[in-house]
């Protein structure tokens, strides 16, 4: 009977076989042992962390809207109406109307959140928010049209028999009626009209001269004259811009008034009771 399969190539066949499999189990020992691990099964790699990403399943929401804070209401330039400026050269003073109240501003002082920063012989310049704004003089016609303070000042500067309260000669001293004061504290317009004060350097200070006297105004009537300086107002000496328009602010909260002047080489005091 004839071999279909020769007994030496059975032999190498398996020898053979047996070398591939060792060959396999040393290549599986040097992969785990040796190589890098790798693989898409592979969650750790040396000395690293696990990633893990948080995903929202659940359907898309609109973020919440934060609350926009209201914004702050802002004053307005056209607010303010200049009523009178006094500029000197080192020096500069305006009176101004806000809310149908006239309050002086020295250079550097606010109103309404606007810094007074200069002014000309016609206008005065604020700032706010970095912004340069000019407000110009206010005119008699505009006066008697916009009605308010502005209105009585037109009417009473122009004759000074309109402006409310006297002053009444008791001898000894005067008495100032209170109305009187409140409109020359509203008014600034109406003292230029009725007495000049011109100020005069006097050593490291000033010195404040009247220069007329409207007759018949109320100044007249308080006894002062052409030529009288003025040295203090209640104790209060009278050397500077400062003093002086301390002094015109605190005006209607006084309730009697000690002037000294000087007249001629004399210095003379003159009493005021308010009332």
């Amino acid at each position: 009977m004839k071999q279909l399969f020769k007994p030496s190539l059975i032999k190498w066949s398996l020898i053979f076989l047996a070398i591939l499999l060792l060959v396999k189990l040393f290549w599986l020992a040097i992969e785990l042992f040796y190589l890098p691990a790798s693989g898409i099964n592979k969650t750790e790699e040396a000395g690293g962390k696990s990633l893990y990403y948080r995903v929202n399943l659940s359907p898309n929401k609109a973020a919440p809207k934060k609350a926009i804070k209201p914004s702050e209401a802002h004053g307005n330039i056209k607010d303010l109406e200049l009523l009178a400026i006094y500029n000197a050269p080192d020096k500069t003073v305006v009176t101004v109307v806000y809310k149908h109240k006239s309050k002086i501003l020295e250079k550097g002082e606010e109103i309404n959140g606007f810094m007074l920063e200069d002014a000309g012989s016609t206008y005065a310049l604020f700032s706010k928010g970095g912004k340069t704004y000019r407000v110009d003089l206010i005119t008699e016609k505009e006066a008697s049209t916009s009605g308010g303070i502005e209105s009585s000042i037109s009417s009473n500067t122009n004759d000074s028999s309109a402006i409310e309260g006297e002053v009444i000669d008791a001898g000894d001293h005067k008495i100032i009626d209170k109305s009187l004061l409140k409109h020359y504290a509203t008014n600034m317009d109406d003292i230029y009209k009725n007495i000049g004060i011109q100020e005069m350097k006097s050593g490291n200070g000033l010195k404040f001269k009247i220069t007329f006297v409207k007759r018949g105004s109320p100044f007249a009537k308080l006894g002062v004259r052409r030529g009288d300086i003025i040295k203090s107002i209640n104790g209060q000496e009278i050397n500077s811009y400062n003093a002086a328009f301390n002094a015109y602010k605190n005006i209607e909260n006084v309730a009697n008034l000690t002037l000294v002047i000087e007249r001629g080489n004399k210095e003379m005091e003159l009493e005021y009771e308010i009332n």
